[in-house]
C-alpha cells in the first residue's frame, strides 16, 4: 500500500496558489508519497439547502468533475469529520493530512476535534493560513494586543509585506496522485444534495473567478472608488463568492489589483483589509456572532415583532430602498453593498429587531456568506460592534436612496410595480394623491404597502434604548 497524503479541501476549490496543497506536494516529493483531496460532505450544512448553500455545493461539484477530468484525485466523503477520516484511514495508509486553517466559528471546532484524532493517530497534520492575506497574529499594536479600530490597523496592515502568489506545478500535481482507486465517494448522498440545489448559477469555479478577476480589474477597478456605491452600475467586482469558495485566492487578486496605481486599486486594497479585520476580531473574540462586541450594548431590548421581520425578508416594508435589496437578496443570493448597510440598518434602527435575526436570515441566502465579515458588518450597522457606526448615526432610508439611487433605476428593477412611479414620488411613493397612484398602476395599501413604520419616530425610539446604555 503506498503511502498516502491528504489535501482536505474546505473553502478552497481550486489548483492554483493553494498552501496546503503546494506543501502537500512538496512533502510528496521528499517523502515518495503520493496524495489525494477529500471534501468532507458534512451532515452541519446539508439539512437546509437555501441559495448559500446550493451556490456552494454546486461549486464543489463543478470541483468534482474538473478533477475528473484532469485525473486528479478528489472524492467527497459523507459524515461527522472524524467518522470520515476514520474511513479515510482505515482504507488507505495515510501519513500526513494537509489543509488551509479555519480560526473562526464551527470551522474552527471542528479543525480542533480532527487534529485532537488525528494526533491521538499518531498521523501528521499540517496547517496554513491561507484564507485571508494576514491573520490575526500579523497586525498587532505595540503592546502585542489586536487593534480596535480599523484605521490604524489599516495603516500597520498596508505596511506589511503581502504573500506572494504560490506557483504550483500542474503536472507535479498529477505525476504524485494517487494511482490505485479506493471509492470513498459518497456518490447517494451528495446526488441527493445536488437534487436540492435548484439554480443555475452562471461562471461557477476557478476559470470563471479569474476571467472575471482580470475583467474587473481592466475594466471597472479605476472607477471602483466613485461607482462601488451606486447600486444601479456594475461597479463592484463581485468576486466575493469566489473569495468565499475559494475558486480565487485572495493572494492573487490581491497582486491583479496592486499592479494598478490608482484611486480605485486603493479603496478595493482596503475592503481586502476588512475583510481581514473582521476575522482577526472573530479569532479574538470567538462568540462575536451570538454576542456583542461592546459588552454595554448586551442585552439591548430588542423588539420580537415577527411580522415585522417577515415584512423585511420579503422586502415589504414600504421603504422602496429597503425592499430593492431585500429582493434582490431573495433572487440572486447577493445584495450591493451599500444595500446591505442600509437593510441591516433599517431592521436593527427603525424596526429594533435583534442583529443576530438578520445576520441569520444573510447566511441563508448569501453566496458570498462568511462569518466573520457577515457578523462584523451586522454589528457595525447596530452599533454594537468593534469600531462601529456610532448609535446615533441612523440611516435615513429615503436620504440614502435619494443618494446612492437618485433616479430610481436600481428601485425599479427589483421593485417591480414601481415601475411607472414617477421619479419625484420614487422614494415615497405613499405621497402620491390618489389619481396619481391609478396613473402609476401603483395603488399604495394594495399593489405596494404603506411605510410599515415612521422612521423619525423610530429614531427617537432607538436613540433612547440605546442612549440609556452609554
Amino acid at each position: 500500500m503506498s503511502k498516502t497524503v491528504i489535501v482536505w479541501f474546505r473553502r478552497d476549490f481550486r489548483l492554483s496558489d493553494h498552501t496546503a496543497l503546494e506543501k502537500a506536494i512538496s512533502y510528496c516529493e521528499e517523502n515518495d508519497a503520493e496524495w489525494m483531496g477529500i471534501f468532507q460532505l458534512d451532515p452541519h450544512f446539508t439539512e437546509n439547502i437555501d441559495l448559500h448553500h446550493d451556490y456552494f455545493f454546486q461549486t464543489v461539484a463543478q470541483f468534482q468533475n474538473r478533477c475528473q477530468k484532469e485525473n486528479i484525485p478528489f472524492q467527497i466523503v459523507y459524515g461527522h469529520p472524524i467518522d470520515v477520516f476514520e474511513k479515510v484511514t482505515d482504507t488507505l495508509d495515510v501519513k500526513a493530512v494537509f489543509f488551509n486553517e479555519d480560526k473562526a466559528g464551527y470551522g474552527a471546532r471542528r479543525d480542533e476535534e480532527v487534529c485532537d484524532w488525528l494526533k491521538e493517530k499518531e498521523i501528521e497534520y499540517h496547517f496554513y493560513q491561507d484564507y485571508y492575506l494576514h491573520g490575526a497574529q500579523d497586525v498587532r499594536k505595540q503592546d502585542d494586543t489586536m487593534y480596535k479600530v480599523f484605521t490604524p490597523y489599516y495603516k500597520q496592515w498596508r505596511t506589511l509585506k503581502k504573500p506572494q502568489v504560490i506557483q504550483i506545478d500542474l503536472k507535479k500535481v498529477k505525476n504524485y496522485a494517487l494511482k490505485i482507486s479506493h471509492s470513498l465517494n459518497s456518490d447517494k448522498e451528495f446526488k441527493n444534495v445536488l437534487e436540492q440545489c435548484e439554480r443555475d448559477w452562471k461562471a461557477i469555479g476557478e476559470k470563471s473567478a479569474h476571467q472575471r478577476a482580470k475583467r474587473f480589474v481592466k475594466e471597472r477597478l479605476k472607477d471602483y472608488d466613485h461607482h462601488r456605491d451606486i447600486p444601479s452600475l456594475v461597479g463592484t467586482s463581485k468576486l466575493s463568492p469566489y473569495l468565499k469558495t475559494g475558486t480565487l485566492s485572495v493572494r492573487t487578486l490581491f497582486h491583479m489589483v496592486a499592479e494598478n496605481d490608482n484611486k480605485g486599486a486603493e479603496t478595493f486594497i482596503q475592503e481586502l483589509a476588512w475583510r481581514d479585520f473582521y476575522g482577526m476580531v472573530h479569532e479574538e473574540f470567538p462568540e462575536f456572532r451570538e454576542r456583542e462586541f461592546q459588552t454595554k450594548y448586551q442585552g439591548i431590548p430588542w423588539n420580537d415583532d415577527n411580522d415585522r421581520l417577515n415584512s423585511w425578508k420579503k422586502g415589504e416594508t414600504g421603504f422602496p430602498i429597503v425592499d430593492a435589496g431585500m429582493r434582490q437578496l431573495n433572487q440572486e443570493g447577493w445584495m450591493h453593498n451599500r444595500l446591505r448597510m442600509i437593510t441591516a440598518s433599517f431592521l436593527t434602527k427603525d424596526y429594533l429587531i435583534d442583529w443576530r435575526r438578520g445576520e441569520r436570515y444573510f447566511e441563508e441566502k448569501l453566496i458570498d456568506y462568511d462569518e466573520s465579515s457577515n457578523t462584523g458588518g451586522w454589528q457595525w450597522a447596530s452599533s454594537t460592534g468593534t469600531d462601529a457606526v456610532p448609535y446615533f448615526r441612523i440611516f435615513n432610508p429615503t436620504t440614502q436612496a435619494e443618494r446612492f439611487d437618485p433616479e430610481g433605476t436600481y428601485i425599479r428593477k427589483y421593485v417591480p410595480e414601481l415601475k411607472n412611479v414617477p421619479k419625484k414620488y420614487i422614494h415615497q411613493p405613499s405621497k402620491m394623491s390618489e389619481e396619481e397612484q391609478k396613473e402609476s398602476k401603483c395603488v399604495i395599501g394594495q399593489d405596494y404597502p404603506h411605510p410599515t413604520v415612521d422612521h423619525k419616530e423610530q429614531r427617537q425610539k432607538v436613540l433612547s434604548v440605546y442612549k440609556e446604555r452609554t
